[in-house]
């Protein structure tokens, strides 16, 4: 029998479910070991006195229980001490940190003893996200990216580090003026910081240069934090607490975290997981040979029982341990929607429906070895599953700025063309009409760019035949850059935004960067504030959002705000839309799109209409003034009105 054969079997999963919770737990009362190791025969665990010693300092053999569960117990209060295991399956004796370790010395090769109680930071059961927002503005950032720029303000000591993301009154080089970091998010309006991966992965060394540098994508130890983005990555208690720290410090800002998870395959398939259970947790072809759906050499297998657990319950704990407020699943086209539907719920039975953000990317590397009969998170399956569960949509991604697989390729803004059709799906989140691929507009996240593929500024200037390496950011680019941000802010659904894309980031036009140096990753504090009006143009933009029901309604049928769509002449797109139902004093919003490369002249629906928002002022809403009969509208820009 093939290990896919045995672990997919109905007589295994009946015998080794085991519902427990695994690690090790240490308290005043003492510490307790669980390893669940089915096909083992013999398990033994090693303590040591510090994450990087070769000698063990003791051994003490596991005892074997039921369903596949292997437990040592004792009075001893064994915090701070470090260790692993020799599990002994399938004729092999190998070593193994613990899958289910919460801390773990440098590299996460040791895992940690720890009382996690004494990691909490002064406060931290007071700790609250701020109250659910009534819409959703999320910024994508990378931890060493947002304060690696000397530019930033933060004391050197603390760039890249969580620690950066605690400092609340950084300046542009120091000069008590120009908010960066922390301050420059508080004043720019976003709702939700993404957090790209915080758990902790292998292509880092966290004992190395500084200077090293990737995305994260390559878990090691997912209920652990990254080591190198703590001010000392050899004690595990530190990572730890300066990630409690770090999120506190968001949450006291008036902002949400998003943890960026990926339960589809870990750095290497000779994983804990792997050497603790061979075969178990991942997903194996006919033939015995490893999945790669993942592009990364493996899979997890998510539709079995103990795999599904350890992610469901991976989720909870760090919601729970670190008071995380949303989740973005990489590559949820792996994972199955049975799974997904039920994090969802577990999720909202324990903090209230819709506390907790879900999203994830509705897609896949390649093709995967799934069980046959599971069904995948992907897009196909959007209308099946909780309306809570949302998507990346590439379909607006691209209608707007062009395909991502042709540098050259063109969407609306920059003359690619956007038919009405194309324009109503973009607008209702695609959850409305003959071209609806979410059930609601809660399952769509409306983007541009994000850290895969090329920045929104680089795709831009690609698309006009320019070089992202030769700087500078021409006048044109910009009106085509502000018409993108008009068109999918005012798109219903979820709105998410790569850090550093209002201010027209550039990564020099390298289309991924996971492991480009920080020259090329960091954020560049100067450009910000030398584009700075161009910043305010989306602050505008979302604190007009902010107040329109007819773009944050998320229910299934809010596609019926859209009244009508049109396209008034060449290279123009417009669209009235129903407003009612809230705060708003605009009954109705007419918003007019032109990627035009002249002025041009455009009659109105009847009655007197109020400019919110144009292509130069996006405060527009502040101070608005009355049109009747016509508008004008300046080349390559939107008009947003609002009628009583």
């Amino acid at each position: 029998m093939t290990d896919r054969q045995l672990f997919d079997s109905p007589a295994f999963e009946a015998e080794y479910d085991c519902d427990l919770p695994l690690g090790c737990f240490c308290s005043l009362r003492g510490t307790e070991f669980r390893l669940w190791a089915p096909t083992a025969c013999q398990v033994t665990l090693q303590l040591y006195a510090d994450g990087e010693g070769d000698t063990a300092e003791r051994c003490v053999p596991l005892v074997r229980e039921d369903r596949g569960l292997w437990r040592y117990a004792t009075e001893e209060v064994l915090d701070g001490l470090y260790y692993d295991y020799l599990v002994t399956a399938d004729g092999q004796t190998r070593a193994t940190a613990d899958p289910w370790a919460r801390a773990c010395g440098v590299n996460g090769a040791r895992s940690m003893v720890l009382d996690m109680g004494r990691t909490d930071p002064a406060g931290w059961d007071g700790d609250k996200a701020p109250p659910l927002p009534p819409e959703t503005v999320i910024y994508e950032l990378h931890v060493k990216d947002f304060s690696w720029d000397p530019a930033s303000g933060v004391p050197e000591a603390y760039r890249g580090k969580f620690k950066a993301l605690c400092l609340e009154d950084t300046t542009l080089r120091g000069d008590g003026t120009h908010p960066t970091c922390l301050a420059y998010l508080r004043r720019l309006g976003v709702t939700h910081v993404q957090l790209m991966p915080v758990f902790d992965f292998g292509s880092v060394d966290e004992g190395g240069s500084p200077e090293q540098f990737n995305w994260g994508y390559d878990p090691v130890n997912y209920n652990v934090p990254e080591g190198s983005y703590a001010t000392d990555p050899y004690h595990g208690e530190v990572r730890v607490r300066e990630l409690k720290e770090c999120v506190q410090a968001l949450h006291k800002n008036g902002l949400r975290v998003i943890m960026d998870v990926v339960y589809n395959h870990t750095y290497q398939a000779d994983s804990w997981l792997e050497r603790t259970v061979p075969g178990y947790f991942y997903r194996q072809r006919e033939d015995g040979s490893p999945s790669d759906g993942s592009g990364c050499g493996n899979d997890l297998a998510s539709e079995r029982p103990m795999c599904a657990r350890y992610i469901l319950n991976s989720v909870l704990y760090w919601a729970e341990e670190y008071h995380i407020d949303g989740f973005r699943f990489d590559l949820m086209g792996l994972l199955d929607a049975g799974l997904m539907d039920r994090i969802r719920r577990a999720l909202d039975r324990r903090w209230g429906a819709g506390e907790k953000l879900m999203l994830g990317e509705p897609w896949s590397a390649g093709p995967t070895a799934a069980r046959p009969g599971t069904v995948l998170a992907d897009k196909a399956a959007l209308p099946r599953m909780d309306e809570g569960i949302a998507a990346f949509c590439d379909d607006t991604r691209d209608a707007v700025k062009g395909s991502l697989l042709q540098a050259d390729s063109r969407g609306f803004v920059n003359g690619g063309g956007l038919d009405p059709d194309r324009l109503a799906g973009c607008l209702t989140g695609w959850a409305h009409g003959p071209g609806a691929v979410a059930a609601a507009p809660s399952q769509t996240v409306n983007y541009l760019s994000c850290h895969d593929d090329w920045t929104l500024w680089d795709k831009l200037v690609y698309a006009s035949g320019g070089d992202p390496r030769s700087g500078g950011c021409p006048p044109a680019l910009l009106r085509q850059n502000r018409l993108a941000a008009a068109l999918y802010l005012t798109c219903q659904g979820h709105l998410f935004f790569l850090s550093g894309e209002e201010f027209a980031r550039t990564k020099l036009g390298i289309k991924n960067t996971y492991r480009s140096p920080l020259s090329v990753n960091r954020l560049d504090w100067t450009r910000a504030w030398e584009n700075r009006e161009f910043v305010d143009y989306y602050r505008g933009l979302i604190a007009l959002r902010k107040g329109l029901p007819g773009l944050t309604d998320k229910s299934p049928r809010a596609g019926e705000r859209l009244l009508s769509v049109s396209a008034p002449v060449e290279n123009c797109a417009a669209a009235l839309i129903d407003n009612t139902g809230g705060a708003s004093p605009w009954a109705r919003l007419y918003m007019v799109y032109s990627a035009r490369p002249d002025t041009v002249e455009l009659p109105l629906p009847p009655g007197e209409w109020a400019v919110l928002a144009d292509g130069e002022d996006s405060f527009a809403w502040r101070y608005p003034r009355a049109l009747t009969g016509t508008a004008s509208l300046s080349p390559v820009s939107a008009l947003i009105l609002g009628q009583r």
